[in-house]
């Protein structure tokens, strides 16, 4: 899988604990992950998605829902009018893993505001890339 792939299903995962208790991530991680290898064989030969490739999509999950409390008082500090408890799902995971990746894997900030930018076209709704570049932006 190249980068944005695997970034699509970290997103997916996390995007995921807006449903879930904290206490059934695992399962709920293990589950999405374990689901997406019984899907069908075009699905495969598209996500070919490793060993490798799952186990850093776990970790980066895990560790991205752990720091939530952390991103979350970020955004709420920055992007005026708006708190996450406001915010579509979607772009606030979106928000939330471009500040991850900028916090604490040093993505560079235009990578980081491109990928979520991109995964907003294709997630959210006609209005989440702007929002999302606008918050990113207020934040960085």
């Amino acid at each position: 899988m190249n980068r944005h792939e695997i970034r699509k299903e970290v997103f997916k995962a996390v995007f995921m604990k807006e449903f879930h208790d904290s206490e059934d991530m695992d399962a709920v991680i293990n589950t999405f992950l374990g689901g997406r290898d019984n899907a069908e064989e075009e699905d495969l030969a598209k996500n070919n998605k490793s060993p490798e490739d799952e186990e850093y999509i776990k970790t980066k999950s895990e560790d991205i829902i752990t720091k939530i409390p952390e991103i979350d008082e970020l955004i709420n500090k920055s992007v005026d009018g708006w708190k996450t408890t406001r915010m579509a799902k979607v772009d606030l995971t979106l928000i939330r893993l471009a500040l991850y990746e900028i916090k604490f894997e040093n993505l560079p900030v235009g990578v980081a505001i491109n990928e979520a930018v991109s995964l907003a076209d294709e997630f959210g709704t006609d209005s989440s890339a702007g929002f999302v570049n606008g918050a990113l932006a207020k934040l960085v």
